[in-house]
């Protein structure tokens, strides 16, 4: 048990700093090399630059032989979980992005220069299949299983992982931003422990379309 404890921390301690180093890189490449190519290779390159955090946590775990059940993902009722995940989503835009701007905070909302329609569904897209799949597959899919797997308590697993969570912005923003993504860290957390049915599908969907529908709200109110 104490060896299996040790590998744990050992191989979440790499994995994490793997990617704060990754994350580093990325915001680099952004501020100072991506707008050097075309359109369409920026496209191309936002959802790369995304999907390279993936690359450690799934060698990891297929040499660990860790399916992806482990961290949350389920093969049952599909439909379900997608349906729970645009649920939530919806619920987050009303409560956070939309009462907000109706009360004239839309500035500490956030902003947008989207003006056409292939915008917002590129936003969509990118949201879903690029964010919000790497950092939930991360932090509340193979992270969550290791803290788990170190100390089993989920309150220990929900606040360490959200921390990590929050502090994994830190190149991105300011510290508020760092303490909002915190919060957001723990109530995904807590969707998909205290919703019947939400899995790690639906907690990706949720934070997918939610981040989409603050540009969409914020550009149509």
């Amino acid at each position: 048990m104490f060896e299996k404890t040790q590998k744990s921390i050992f191989t979440l301690a790499i994995a994490t700093v793997c990617q704060f180093i990754i994350v580093y890189g990325v915001t680099l490449f952004n501020r100072n090399l991506l707008m050097n190519f075309t359109l369409a290779e920026r496209m191309v390159l936002v959802f790369a630059t995304q999907w390279i955090f993936l690359i450690l946590p799934v060698l990891l775990m297929l040499k660990n032989k860790e399916k992806l059940k482990d961290i949350g993902f389920i093969r049952v009722n599909i439909h379900k979980q997608i349906f729970i995940g645009i649920v939530i989503a919806i619920v987050m835009c009303l409560i956070f992005t939309v009462i907000p701007i109706l009360c004239g905070l839309k500035d500490m909302v956030s902003s947008t220069h989207y003006t056409k329609t292939w915008q917002f569904i590129f936003e969509f897209a990118y949201s879903i299949f690029g964010v919000a799949i790497v950092e939930e597959f991360f932090f509340r899919g193979y992270m969550f299983k290791k803290l788990m797997d170190i100390k089993n308590s989920k309150w220990f697993a929900i606040i360490i992982s959200s921390i990590v969570f929050g502090l994994f912005h830190i190149f991105q923003g300011n510290i508020i931003q760092v303490f909002t993504t915190m919060m957001l860290g723990v109530m995904f957390c807590l969707f998909r422990e205290k919703i019947k049915g939400c899995s790690t599908l639906s907690i990706i969907i949720a934070h997918g379309i939610y981040d989409a529908l603050i540009v969409l709200c914020v550009a149509l109110l």
